[in-house]
Formats: structure tokens, sequence, C-alpha cells
């Protein structure tokens, strides 16, 4: 640990540190966008995620009265080639070289999951800035991070009802049966991603769990949940959620995909629509979503459906593996 840690007080986090780390990603959220964007029961939930260890994988660095200033956290599941991380320091601390001990934290904790990684397969860490917080962007960089691409939050604002969705021809979109297609449902999101950018395969049994913990925590609505079923097959799915710690008044879409057989027919926007439809319906005039800026093709389907550019940020990542290589 750097001698700026070594001053301070570091340690794992605790289900006790819920509030506080949610009022400390507050505060760096708020100086960094203008609004909180975290709640105490999702951050609980994501702590209780299977296969997550706040012992290993949260640091939290406390100045020596004890306030807390710095906070890392690693989501790193099999296969472990695309490793998520989110490090926040108080606005109040920042550019005391806290950022910087906890990236070196980060990556320490990284190097530990290349030996698990697929044979062969590229190791990443993966860390977002906002466009315009360039002391993050220039940390990440200083730390052997290169940026890689942008992402996109879109959003809708509706002073009237969406338009009733359309489904093509066969096709019938409807909520999600809670206890009878989770294992479908599932498959046919990994199916719909396979090919994206980023996009890593999980073993099954390890997503389902996940899947299954996420049905299962505080605001999860399956009546937002939505799939259009051809017979016996789902072609596509989109997840909606109606509570977001920013504004009262936006729901947002977790996810949406379209299995390949069923693309190009209008089932993508058909989905869309019937998520706009249910989260209006509870009170929730604006929709968000977040996506991946060089998907050219969602791009001109969001517009289409009446979304705009709401916010940016810089996808980074420090290579840990290159591909090719072995443990």
């Amino acid at each position: 640990m750097t001698s700026v840690l070594s001053k301070s007080l570091t340690r794992p986090a605790t289900m006790d540190d819920v509030e506080t780390v949610v009022d400390l990603l507050n505060v760096c959220a708020i100086e960094d966008t203008g609004k909180p964007q975290f709640r105490v029961d999702e951050l609980d939930a994501d702590w209780q995620r299977p296969g997550f260890s706040m012992e290993t994988d949260t640091l939290l660095v406390l100045a020596p009265g004890g306030n807390l200033t710095g906070y890392a956290v690693v989501w790193d599941f099999a296969p472990h080639e695309r490793i998520f991380v989110t490090a926040v320091v108080h606005p109040e601390h920042r550019g005391a070289g806290i950022g910087a001990a906890l990236c070196q934290w980060v990556e320490e904790r990284g190097r530990q999951s290349v030996a698990k990684a697929t044979d062969g397969a590229r190791v990443v860490l993966c860390q977002e800035a906002v466009s315009g917080n360039e002391l993050a962007q220039a940390l990440l960089q200083q730390q052997g991070y290169q940026f890689a691409r942008y992402s996109l939050n879109m959003l809708i604002e509706m002073d009237e009802p969406p338009p009733a969705p359309v489904a093509p021809k066969g096709l019938v979109i409807r909520p999600f049966v809670r206890g009878q297609e989770e294992r479908t449902m599932i498959q046919a999101m990994r199916e719909a991603f396979r090919g994206h950018w980023g996009y890593v395969e999980r073993p099954f049994e390890d997503e389902f769990q996940d899947w299954m913990h996420l049905l299962d925590t505080p605001d999860v609505d399956p009546a937002l949940w939505f799939v259009a079923v051809d017979g016996d097959d789902i072609a596509g799915t989109s997840f909606g959620y109606a509570t977001m710690a920013e504004d009262p008044e936006l729901g947002w879409i977790w996810g949406m995909g379209v299995r390949r057989p069923w693309r190009r027919r209008g089932l993508a926007l058909a989905l869309l629509q019937s998520c706009f439809g249910a989260l209006y319906r509870c009170g929730k005039p604006k929709v968000g979503l977040s996506m991946d800026a060089q998907n050219l093709s969602a791009t001109r389907l969001y517009e289409k459906a009446g979304m705009h550019v709401d916010r940016q940020y810089m996808v980074y990542e420090r290579e840990l593996r290159p591909e090719g290589r072995g443990a």
C-alpha cells in the first residue's frame, strides 16, 4: 500500500458501512453530474450478490478523524476476463494521491484473478469516468488505463402516453412470468448479446444465481420485464426499473436484446415502447438507458424512439494480460 494510504485507516467495507458509502458515492456523483445516483437498498443488495466478497473486493479509506475519504470496489466474476471497478474520492480530498493509491490496490486485487481467467483470454480492468471529469481521466491515464470508447446515457421525456407497441407478425410481447421463464429468459439475453463489444459469457449457473438475486431485490418489479415470444421461443427481452436515485420521475431500462433470427423486423422498437408505456403508467414520464456509443444501429433505434443523449461517459481499460497469453 502506498505512503498516502499508510497515513490513513484502510479496511474492507462491512454491511454496517452501506449508508456511509452511499453518502460518499452521492457526494461524488453530485460533484460530477449534479445529481445523486445511488440508494442504500441498491448498494446493500449489490454487496450481497452471489460470488461477491466484501473482505477481498472492497476497500475503504478513512481520514485520521474517521471520515470516509475514498472507496473502491471490484466486481470480479468467472470467467475473470473483464473486471469492473468503481473507485471514488471525496471532492475535498481529491488531488492528494488517494485516487492513485486506490487504483494501485485495484490493480493488485485484479492481478490475483488473472490465473483464474480462461487460458489465452485477454484480462482487463474496466473503469468509467464522466466526460467532464478531467481529473479522473488524467488519473486513469497515469495509472496505465487506455481510453476504449464512449458510453452514452440516452433519455426520453414524455408529456403524453407513448405510442402503443406494435409487435411483428407472429410475435406477442407480454410481461415475463416469474417462476417459469427465468432460465429461457437468461438464455435469450445471452444469445442476444453475443458478439457485442465487451460481452463475456459467464457460466450459466453463476449468471442464473445473479439474476435470481436481482429479482429478489427491493423495487424490482417483474411486471416491468417484457418478453417477446414466437410460439415457445423467447425472441427478445426488455427490462424496466421504476426507481432511480437521481430523479423520482425517471425510470430505467436495464437491458434490451433481440436474438439474431428475429432482428430487423421492428421487434426492438416494440420492446422499447413496451417499457416506455409501462413506466409511463407507473408515473415515470422520463426513461433512460445506457448504451455503447459505437453501436450505431442501437443509436438509430433509440433516436427513432424519441430518445436523445443525456450524459456521456468515457470507458477506460487497464490490460492485465494480453490475448493469447496463458496464466
